[in-house]
Order: C-alpha cells, then structure tokens, then sequence
C-alpha cells in the first residue's frame, strides 16, 4: 500500500512540473522577439507554445509508460470530424449567450473597424492555436492523470484552478478569471473526459474565442462591437455573467452524462501500465 501511495504521488508531481513546464514553455515563446503586437504575433506565439506543449506531453507520457492515446494527444482518423462537432457547439453555445444578453441585457451589436482578410485569418488561426496550446498544457495529460488519483471532479477542480491562476498571471482579473476561464475549464475538461481525446474541446474552446473575437469581445477588432442600452450597463453586465454560467452548467451536465453513459455501457476500466493505481 505504501509502495502504491508513493508511486501515485510521484505521478501527480509529474503532472505539477508538466503544468510548470508548459507555464514556462509560453513565457519562453512571449519573449521571443517575433515581432510588433498584433495578429502575426500571437499566432506566432500560440504556434510555438502548442508544439511545446505537444513536445512535452510526448515526453511525460513516455516517462509515465503511456501512449499518446491513453491521455487523448493522438490524432485520430475521426479527428476532424470531432473537432468539427465541437466546433459547432461551441457556435451554438455563444450564439445562445448573445441572443440572451440581447433580449435580457439590453445589447445590441453593430459594426465595427472591419479588418481586412488577411488580418482576420491571422486572427482566427491564432485563435485556434491558443485553443490547442490550452487543452494540450490543461486538459490532455494533466486531467487524465489527475482523474485517475482524484476522480474526475477532484482532477477537473485542481486544473480549473491552475487554469484559472494562469489567466490571473496573465493580467485577467482574479473575479474574471474565476467566472470565466475556470468554468470554461470545466467545460472544456468534461468534454475532454467524455469524448476521450482533445478534438471537441478544442473545438468547442476555439468557437468560443473566434464568437468573442466576432462580437468585439476581445482585444483585437472583430466584425461587430456591443453596443449597450443607456442606464442598463450593470443590468448587461450581471445577465452576461449568469448566462454564461448556466448556459456553461448546462454543457457540463450535457457531457458528464455522455461520460456515464460510455462508462455504464463499455467495459471495466484497465490500469494503463504498471505503474497506475486507480483510488476508487
């Protein structure tokens, strides 16, 4: 038993120096002089920062004695499809979030700045590269491992919190960070679990990021801005908030579900090496 406790606490602090590591791999790459601020720059930054965290997760995976599948960092022949699906969610998530802050926030959305094409696909390829760098560095190797110590809320509680610190280290306010980029975490985490791979929640975190770059809620122009209703910017604010949380709540539900069901109907669950001790 004592051999057992300690092989699973070197695991988790692999997955601690893992998340270190890719922490240091993106200020590594913000330092580099790639440069002026702008599109060509964070798509630069986020390319680099996702072949690091794809580099490092070969490299923990193999120390661990796993496979590229086993923490769902191998592409597959359906990948595309997934990606696609969870892109398509992600639309439909932000979608539903907008209309509701429309119809209850009193927003409405008019046009801004256009970038031209060029700029735009700077944009939206950054955009999916930061997505991918995050979901490999947050929900590929460290979720899946925690989840086999902690279970998957304990492994989802501890990432969303380290996701959430990360964002803070980043200038978000803490308020912000927690209301948003943990429960974001959340959600992109479950999905992680659900679907076994990273295909869908990177799919769904990239749709999120290109709707909020869309509807000017980032810093680099998108094709609309928001504009709110005089007197109701606290209303708009809260609303913005709670919708985001339930609507958030609601997925989470949708894919905690799909994960039970997969497990209800598949059989038992296998130690991947030996060196993996499952804590029921």
């Amino acid at each position: 038993m004592h051999t057992k406790r300690r092989s699973q606490w070197r695991s988790v602090g692999r997955v601690l120096l893992f998340l270190a590591a890719c922490a240091f791999v993106l200020t590594l790459t913000a330092s580099l002089p790639v440069g002026p601020r702008g599109p060509l720059q964070v798509l630069t930054i986020a390319f680099l920062a996702s072949l690091g965290s794809y580099a490092l997760t070969v490299l923990f995976v193999r120390w661990d004695g796993l496979r590229l599948r086993d923490v769902g960092a191998m592409p597959k022949g359906n990948s595309l499809g997934l990606f696609a699906i969870g892109f398509a969610f992600g639309l439909i998530l932000i979608a539903l979030h907008s209309f509701v802050v429309a119809v209850a926030g009193h927003v409405h959305w008019i046009p801004a700045v256009r970038p031209t094409a060029s700029q735009a696909g700077l944009v939206l390829t950054g955009y999916l590269f930061l997505a991918t760098r995050e979901e490999l560095a947050f929900h590929g190797y460290p979720l899946r491992r925690l989840e086999e110590f902690f279970g998957v809320w304990g492994a989802q509680a501890t990432i969303a919190a380290v996701f959430a610190l990360e964002h803070v280290a980043g200038g978000w306010p803490l308020a912000q960070a927690l209301w948003g980029a943990a429960i974001g975490s959340l959600l992109f985490g479950m999905a992680s679990i659900a679907t076994q791979g990273l295909a869908v929640p990177i799919g769904i975190h990239a749709a999120w990021n290109i709707g909020d770059w869309l509807r000017g809620y980032k810093p680099e122009a998108g094709l609309w801005r928001p504009k709110i209703e005089a007197g109701f910017e606290g209303a708009a604010a809260s609303v913005g908030v709670w919708c985001y949380v339930g609507i958030m709540a609601l997925a989470i539900f949708a894919f905690w579900c799909w994960h039970r069901r997969r497990r209800e109907g598949g059989p038992p669950t296998q130690p991947t090496s030996h060196n993996v001790y499952y804590v029921k």
